[in-house]
């Protein structure tokens, strides 16, 4: 009898255990997580969220380097990192900034740099913008998108803040690395402020590139940047010396990526508010034959008994 009754004891126990194996298996502990949904939802949480899956995948398939011609700009620079991470974050950029920053004592020279940043960041990324530190996109209907037909004036006259002529290519260009190999980079002799992108436009139209802008835009030219330069606090040095004016009207045959001399003194990474960047410090070197204008000539001025150097 007693035999038995462990029998069947244990015939109910086995039951039990069975039943509570296919009432949890049915309901899962988790109440946040269907049974069917499980693997699912661990595969999602790996993966970016994306509503445009193509967009997404032909973003992952490029790289961007953000080359920032850079001097005495730091309070700019707070502002544009962060801002310029979040807007190509939105549209699955890969991207890394390079602000290049000019430490010698000539006058300023962007498309020197340019072609400087170009050469360092060789193994980067297979695009660049060449990026102002002032202008900061504010509408996400502008594509930072790899260039696949051609170089993508971001910045277009039409929606520029200050700069409004057909043939204007500056503030923002998007352009393939074999692009701007073709063109030879930018024109070294632009000391100073202005004219290098004009120059550039040239270049392309030479060899038949054809620049591309945004279509469909439905902001203008007062809201889809933000402008933020100060001109009585940071003035442009507009000077023209020597012939200066006179050979930089001209398209520039002898100058370019293959001719730009330049020390890398120092490479950074640092980081602002969580978005990591490079820092460049470059050292331009002046061929004064070439382009005298680099630095501001001096005169001897005397000062009572005293004599000084100042500038002209």
């Amino acid at each position: 009898m007693r035999s038995k009754l462990k029998m069947r004891a244990l015939v109910c126990c086995l039951m039990s255990s069975a039943l509570m194996m296919v009432f949890f298996g049915v309901y899962p502990l988790n109440p946040g997580c269907k049974r069917c949904d499980c693997s699912v939802s661990k595969k999602q949480a790996s993966e970016p969220k994306s509503s445009k899956k193509d967009e997404e995948n032909s973003n992952y398939s490029h790289k961007l380097c953000i080359l920032v011609p850079f001097r005495d700009r730091f309070e700019e620079l707070l502002q544009f990192v962060p801002h310029i991470h979040r807007f190509l974050s939105k549209q699955w950029i890969v991207h890394r900034v390079f602000v290049l920053n000019q430490v010698d004592q000539h006058r300023f020279n962007r498309a020197s740099l340019i072609n400087a940043g170009f050469l360092e960041t060789a193994d980067d990324c297979d695009y660049i913008a060449m990026h102002d530190v002032d202008l900061l996109p504010l509408n996400d209907e502008l594509s930072y998108a790899y260039p696949e037909n051609g170089p993508f004036h971001v910045a277009s006259p039409e929606l520029h803040p200050r700069y409004h002529y057909k043939t204007f290519v500056g503030g923002i260009l998007l352009i393939r690395r074999d692009h701007f190999h073709e063109v030879n980079g930018l024109s070294n002799r632009y000391w100073g402020w202005g004219l290098e992108d004009d120059e550039f436009y040239l270049r392309l139209k030479s060899v038949g590139l054809t620049v591309r802008r945004p279509e469909n835009v439905t902001t203008g030219t007062k809201d889809t940047f933000l402008h933020v330069h100060d001109r009585d606090k940071r003035k442009r040095d507009f000077t023209k010396l020597y012939n200066q004016k006179e050979l930089t009207r001209k398209r520039d045959r002898s100058t370019g990526l293959d001719t730009v001399e330049y020390k890398l003194q120092k490479k950074y990474k640092i980081a602002i508010e969580g978005v990591a960047l490079s820092v460049f410090n470059i050292e331009l070197i002046c061929n004064k034959t070439v382009t005298p204008w680099c630095d501001y000539p001096e005169q001897p001025v005397e000062i009572g008994r005293a004599s000084c150097r100042e500038r002209v």
